[in-house]
């Protein structure tokens, strides 16, 4: 585990220099225009492979069935989803090298494109052989403070035989695309606006799921809640 904290470490001031680079951040644009964007190498390959590898040491215990909805809405049903998530913390520094990256990112976002993200939350998600995410919306009833989708891809060397494909919908439902989870591939795209799904993976597979929010603070709930 320490070697996988010291690789990830090494390479935190590279990965914020891409980041500030205008060109790179270009790439983003296309989330005004289609509302998803889909960016190869978006870490250095080493850091990737160590969040590889940490997914990969934690153990059993460390993982819990996915549910479905939020808080009271929050329920299982293996019917639609079969995956596991761990909620990723900032007090785990394996986990919060991560989570710095996807702040300074949200930074950058709301100062090129203007889109008032307030806070992000992810999850690493493992998919073992067999296991699926049937079509949804990220963006709950009730709870439209979701704005952004975001998925990261860990593992090497996975091929189409592999299956675990993210498929993006279409308001029509005609497949937009379907994205192949290669190591190293970031997903960003409109919480609120894509149906999407995760075909069946036929070996283990693990990704980093994430959200970009607005603040849905009120006067009766505070948002995130504590």
């Amino acid at each position: 585990m320490n070697r996988v904290l010291d690789s990830l470490h090494e390479t935190q001031g590279e990965l914020t220099s891409e980041i500030d680079d205008e060109q790179w951040l270009a790439q983003f644009d296309a989330l005004a225009d289609k509302g998803y964007v889909i960016l190869e190498n978006f870490l250095p390959k080493h850091e990737t492979a160590a969040l590889y590898n940490y997914a990969a040491s934690l153990h059993e215990p460390d993982w819990n069935n996915a549910g479905i909805g939020r808080e009271q809405q929050h329920t299982l049903n293996t019917r639609v989803r079969s995956d596991q998530i761990r909620w990723l913390h900032p007090e785990v520094p394996a986990e919060a090298i991560y989570l710095n990256t996807m702040e300074n990112l949200r930074v950058r976002l709301n100062r090129r494109l203007f889109m008032g993200l307030f806070d992000y939350e992810c999850h690493l998600a493992r998919y073992q052989p067999g296991a699926f995410y049937k079509k949804h919306l990220d963006a709950f009833k009730g709870r439209s403070n979701r704005v952004l989708t975001t998925v990261f891809y860990l593992n090497p060397e996975w091929a189409s035989e592999d299956g675990g494909e993210l498929v993006i919908y279409g308001s029509n439902d005609e497949v937009l695309q379907t994205v192949l989870p290669k190591q190293n591939t970031l997903v960003v795209f409109l919480s609120d606006t894509f149906v999407h799904e995760v075909k069946t993976a036929y070996r283990e597979r693990f990704s980093i799921t994430g959200w970009f929010r607005h603040n849905a603070s009120n006067a009766q709930r505070v948002d995130p809640p504590v």
